[in-house]
């Protein structure tokens, strides 16, 4: 049949079992949205109040379902306000297919209204982009871009369509195949002989430890790792990305490791005699000084993407696949050689661990006066029972909620790890709230954080979306600021915010309920009638202006060099 090229957008993303689109429209994007307009019964469109956070809507949306976010967005601004979208999913493998309108092809490279290269501009922030100069390419060119967007390690993909192709007809021929593109054939199992040798290095092992990273979300490889840390008693140290894969109740989860992890992990990282890592990518926030990490252990590095393999960290043993095939592999084999039954006594390593929790790094003290941010974290997780899917910004109340609220499930912690996003919360919590509407969604967020994108408390009322947000309001820059009284003799540069919004207020002027506290006594109960209320609610948290987040690696240190905190 015949169809246009916005009408082929439409079709492919049906046929993908694409339901929800985020976007903004413009000039060049016309013939798309007056396509989506028409379809709108079967394809529902998120009108975003800017570019960013419609991308990193589609990220959020992308990770508590485990399915590809689509974003559309016309050209010039509109692609270049992507660009923090596309490099936050970029560094946490997220998977979007970002639709990108351009000018018609006759005038590209002529400096026409509304035109940039979208295509070189993100070609350093996208696993691949495209740019469709013929109508005959649009359907497969598509079809390719959700397939290398959630096969092997995951990304962002962006098509760039000029809009006479998206008003051109051409032929169309639905297809449900599966995409093979020669250049691109990801590895899924693990070798064999690898696999088998990893399992008899942990069996002789006498100080194992999991380190396991967003990887392990990313493929829904969270059984298996729970099956092999119960089978064979092994701890377990999460990466910031990796949050949820085991209940931190589990008693083998040992919290997250590195700059802000806990004492635990970090001490033992420090002294095991084999490192498992599996999908986490070895990141300077986790290692710290790279010459002191893990320095008595063997290492064990399974992942699908053999260009992490040994990039920061020289390994022993690489397993190259996707880890849930792998762990797959493992368990089955552990099952089949019994090797529980022949595996070393890890009584004494556990004893150890033991004794390292009793330092309760975690440990502070909440007065009578003052709010301290970790005591808002505490309560929320204790309403929640830990089951929120929980969304944050960047900065201290990022690290104190990865610490004190316990995650039980996998696909409940939305966070920029890599890139580091502010703003990034808000649209985020947007894009989970829209997948899971049934669900309790918070975002956590800072007074710095929030206004980056706090525009999209526009569309949070536009959908009548009941998003829970939580400010941590200390009137700084926190994370900059503790930065600055720990390594730069207490010199605030440009980071006390002196001016900040009435949140209570400028929640009301949207349609939202707002409320605020500063007393101790009060927080649960804000907390209760902000979670009871049926719509989108913004609590305000005067917390204590200068709490800082420990423990502390400091930057270029070794795990072991930890600041414990003034009660330590």
């Amino acid at each position: 049949m015949q169809l246009t090229g916005a009408e082929i957008v439409v079709q492919c993303l049906l046929e993908q079992n694409v339901r929800t689109v985020f976007g903004y429209p413009g000039g060049a994007a016309l013939y798309i949205y007056d396509e989506l307009y028409r379809a709108e019964k079967r394809l529902t469109h998120i009108l975003s109040r800017h570019e960013q956070g419609a991308v990193h809507a589609a990220d959020g949306y992308a990770r508590v379902t485990g399915e590809v976010g689509v974003a559309i967005v016309t050209s010039g601004p509109g692609a270049t306000n992507t660009v923090t979208g596309l490099a936050t999913a970029y560094m946490d493998s997220i998977p979007i297919v970002c639709i990108s309108a351009q000018v018609p092809v006759g005038l590209i490279g002529n400096d026409a209204f509304q035109e940039v290269d979208t295509v070189g501009i993100t070609r350093s922030c996208t696993k691949h982009n495209y740019l469709v100069r013929d109508v005959r390419d649009l359907a497969r060119v598509i079809r390719e871009a959700f397939y290398i967007a959630k096969t092997g390690r995951p990304g962002p993909v962006l098509v760039d369509i000029p809009k006479d192709v998206t008003n051109t007809l051409c032929e169309y021929t639905p297809s449900n195949a599966s995409v093979t593109i020669r250049s691109y054939r990801p590895t899924i199992k693990g070798h064999i002989r690898q696999v088998r040798r990893a399992v008899e290095m942990m069996q002789v092992a006498r100080r194992p430890l999991l380190y396991t990273g967003g990887g392990v979300i990313l493929a829904n490889a969270w059984k298996g790792l729970q099956q092999l840390s119960k089978s064979l008693n092994l701890p377990v140290t999460h990466t910031l990305m990796g949050l949820g894969a085991v209940p931190s109740t589990d008693k083998r989860f040992i919290g997250m490791l590195g700059m802000h992890g806990t004492y635990e992990a970090n001490m033992a990282v420090s002294h095991c005699d084999l490192l498992v890592a599996i999908g986490a990518r070895f990141d300077d926030r986790v290692t710290g000084k790279i010459a002191a990490f893990a320095p008595q252990a063997k290492i064990i590095h399974m992942d699908v993407d053999p260009t992490s393999i040994s990039k920061n960290v020289r390994v022993d043993l690489p397993i190259v696949g996707d880890v849930r095939a792998i762990l797959e592999q493992i368990n089955a084999l552990i099952q089949e050689e019994n090797i529980p039954s022949k595996q070393v006594d890890i009584l004494e390593w556990w004893e150890q661990i033991g004794e390292w929790r009793k330092k309760e790094c975690l440990r502070f003290t909440q007065g009578e006066q003052i709010i301290e941010p970790q005591t808002v974290i505490e309560t929320l997780c204790r309403l929640t029972n830990g089951q929120a899917i929980v969304a944050t910004d960047v900065g201290q109340h990022q690290m104190w909620t990865a610490q004190f609220y316990k995650f039980q499930r996998a696909r409940h912690w939305l966070t920029s790890g890599g890139l580091g996003t502010m703003g990034y919360g808000l649209p985020a919590a947007i894009g989970a709230q829209v997948a899971k509407p049934d669900q309790q969604v918070i975002l956590v967020t800072g007074d710095g954080s929030i206004q980056m994108n706090i525009q999209e408390l526009g569309t949070c009322l536009q959908y009548q979306l009941p998003l829970k947000i939580v400010i941590l309001n200390n009137g700084f820059l926190g994370m900059v600021r503790q930065w600055q009284e720990f390594f730069y003799e207490g010199r605030y540069a440009q980071t006390d915010i002196a001016v900040s919004p009435d949140f209570v207020k400028l929640a009301e002027a949207y349609g939202a309920l707002g409320l605020r506290t500063e007393r101790p006594d009060e927080v649960e109960a804000i907390l209760r009638q902000g979670l009871a209320h049926p719509g989108t609610v913004v609590m305000d948290f005067r917390v204590r202006r200068e709490s800082n987040v420990y423990p502390m690696v400091p930057a270029g240190k070794a795990l072991n060099e930890m600041i414990l905190g003034e009660i330590l």
